[in-house]
């Protein structure tokens, strides 16, 4: 019956729809004008019919349609349709008024081309649209029958008017069929009766596609049909209420296209935002201009041209505010209270101001479920889940990149209710994913801090337990056999100087093991060549030991006198597991040693060697260095690109205020 796609150029499609849409306006402006020289008509008190409204709202709808997707066949149906109404209404106004000027031999010509426009029309929006609808296709070969059927009656009824007799608007009829003349009326009323059918058997199809169709396709159906109502029941009526039916037509195309917004058929939200607010611009000047002239014509005469003054002065005076009001209506109704992707920016920005690192991320994900309207959406760091709301299926997976750095996985529940989702998801998510990565990057960060002092504590928990095990079990059992040595050469010493001469030997021996053992713990507690060389000293001597086939430098800049002997600790150990890495892995030829203090301790190791490897995993070392600079305060970053060498660079605070808190744990001052 119709193709789903229409094999026509993008760029040609798009522009002749929007021909389509720009004569169909300026035909209902034509037909205005025509309106307004002939008696007004008794069946309706506006001064335009719902054909006219018919041949505005259908164009103007199906031109966005098709200016998003140009091969589909429901946007080009609402164009032609809405042409037709607009030619049709046209023509058989400019008929009336050519007979009531006097008549012409066209007349008849102009009618039944009117009525042939016309059956047209019904086809193309009566039959083919409740056909095709959602989908764009039929949902068997089966269903050609009922449009063949009214396409059929259609064409029938088109032929009964042309040998029919002549009617009271046309006044005679050259093509009329005289023994036809007692049967028109009844083969007319069958043949109507006909077309209604098919266009029952057509809507017939919507309810087949509702009750096999899935949720989603449901409600795309419902929703056009809730419109279809309020058009139906005033065209069943008739006469006394059809006027009625101006108001409910336009609800037919923005239905349609409220449902393809609905579930991200086409993703033209924002234009349909920007006709609704073009729409209602229009209608509040020409209601004001309406106004004001009929103000004129009642109160001061012949001063209409001060009317259109005012009008264009009310305008220009309120255009503005009653733009931003009109639009804020249009969010509001497409989206709800919530679905500006701006106003979740700002309030998501607001929020992250109020909210601490830990608690930043959890503010994040209440914004975004709120403007996405998921059930539930949850956050994947390292292993650790933050949720905002119900955890449950997850309908959609977005990783979160910061600065090119993968930090985690957002997780999007499924959606929940509410008035328009998901035609803005993309302009929500695209707007409020950075705010969430910044926020999962933070969040990592005080996880890593937090962590880092965990280790830190436990680390300096066991050394503590290490260092009262050596000193007991080792240092304090030491003492305890020399101190039994002493008193048993003083036993012998008079009795045999030559034994006693034999303990006092094994006293000097264990008094040379006491010794080393110090030096052990207290090599481990501090490094030696820190009291003796200073740290500029000490790293000089690092660097020479650094091994045979690597030439090391030394650069210091500052007074490195009267650093704390944390942060003395920290860049020494930082500079020995720096220089043992390039040593091992680094391949380097040449490395370079900086010291640097200037309100902070700058420690810099970068070398001419291999990289590191994209994939590559911290280790020991490397947490090491890291955790040494967490523990003053500090930062110690490794940046590397394959084959250009690897640079460790480290920042020490060197107040010794400022080292007094920060190391403590939870900020408490030891």
């Amino acid at each position: 019956m119709a193709s789903r796609y229409m094999r026509v150029p993008e760029s040609w499609a798009r522009a002749t729809a929007v021909t389509i849409a720009v004569v169909s306006v300026c035909l209902e402006l034509t037909d205005i004008w025509v309106t307004a020289r002939l008696p007004r008509p008794s069946y309706t008190p506006l001064p335009f019919a719902p054909e006219d409204m018919a041949g505005t709202a259908f164009p103007l709808f199906g031109a966005l349609l098709v200016i998003a997707r140009p091969r589909l066949v429901l946007g080009w149906l609402l164009c032609l349709g809405g042409l037709g109404a607009a030619v049709n209404i046209l023509s058989l106004n400019v008929a009336a008024l050519i007979v009531q000027n006097g008549g012409h031999p066209s007349v008849p010509a102009i009618v039944l081309f009117a009525h042939a426009v016309w059956c047209l029309t019904t086809y193309a929006l009566g039959v083919l649209l409740p056909l095709l609808y959602p989908t764009g296709r039929i949902l068997s070969k089966r269903w050609c029958v009922p449009g063949g059927f009214a396409a059929a009656a259609l064409v029938l009824g088109w032929v009964c008017d042309l040998i029919g007799p002549a009617t009271p608007l046309t006044g005679h009829n050259p093509w009329a069929v005289a023994a036809f003349a007692p049967y028109h009326e009844v083969v007319a009323r069958v043949l109507d009766g006909a077309v209604t059918a098919g266009m029952g058997m057509a809507l017939a199809s919507l309810a087949v596609r509702f009750r096999r169709a899935g949720p989603a396709e449901r409600r795309q159906i419902l929703w056009p049909l809730a419109a279809f109502t309020g058009l139906i029941v005033p065209w069943l009526v008739g006469d006394p209420i059809w006027w009625t039916a101006s108001f409910t037509i336009p609800l037919v195309p923005a239905a349609i296209a409220v449902a393809v917004l609905r579930y991200r058929l086409y993703g033209i939200d924002t234009l349909i935002s920007r006709a609704l607010v073009g729409a209602g611009l229009v209608g509040v000047v020409a209601g004001v201009y309406m106004l004001a002239s009929a103000a004129s014509s009642l109160f001061l005469s012949e001063v209409d041209r001060l009317a259109g003054l005012a009008a264009a002065l009310f305008a220009g005076t309120f255009f503005h505010p009653l733009r931003h009001g009109l639009q804020r209506l249009a969010d509001r109704m497409l989206y709800g209270s919530r679905g500006d992707p701006m106003t979740l920016a700002a309030e998501l920005r607001r929020r992250l101001q109020q909210a601490d690192p830990a608690h930043g991320l959890l503010a994040c994900l209440d914004v975004l479920r709120e403007g996405l309207s998921v059930t539930g959406i949850a956050v994947e760091i390292d292993g650790t889940t933050t949720t905002s709301g119900e955890s449950g299926r997850v309908a959609r997976e977005i990783p979160l990149v910061w600065h090119g750095e993968p930090v985690g996985l957002m997780l999007v529940g499924p959606p929940g209710r509410r008035r328009f989702p998901a035609a803005h998801d993309e302009r929500v998510i695209a707007v409020l994913t950075p705010y969430v990565a910044d926020a999962a990057h933070a969040m990592r960060l005080t996880t890593a801090l937090r962590r880092s002092r965990e280790r830190i504590l436990t680390a300096r928990e066991e050394e503590r337990r290490r260092l009262r095990r050596d000193l007991h079990d080792g240092l304090g059992q030491t003492l305890t056999s020399m101190a039994m040595t002493i008193n048993m050469a003083r036993l012998t010493l008079r009795t045999s100087p030559e034994g006693a001469d034999s303990l006092l030997c094994e006293l000097r021996a264990g008094m040379d093991m006491v010794t080393a053992d110090i030096r052990e713990l207290v090599y481990g507690l501090r490094p030696p060549a820190l009291d003796d060389l200073g740290l500029a000293g000490a790293v000089r001597a690092l660097a020479e030991a650094a091994g045979p086939g690597l030439a090391a430098d030394v650069e210091v800049e500052g007074d490195l006198t009267g650093l704390p002997a944390a942060a003395e600790v920290a860049a020494y150990r930082i500079v020995q597991e720096a220089l043992t890495n390039v040593r091992k892995h680094a391949s380097a030829e040449r490395v370079r040693v900086s010291l640097r203090r200037d309100g902070e301790l700058r420690v810099v190791v970068a070398d001419d060697g291999v990289g590191l490897p994209r994939d590559r995993r911290s280790g020991v070392g490397m947490s090491s260095m890291m955790e040494r600079a967490a523990e003053l305060g500090g930062t110690c970053a490794v940046t590397s690109e394959p084959g250009r060498g690897t640079t460790v660079t480290a920042r020490l605070p060197v107040d010794r205020q400022a080292l007094l808190t920060r190391a403590s744990p939870m900020g408490v001052r030891r």
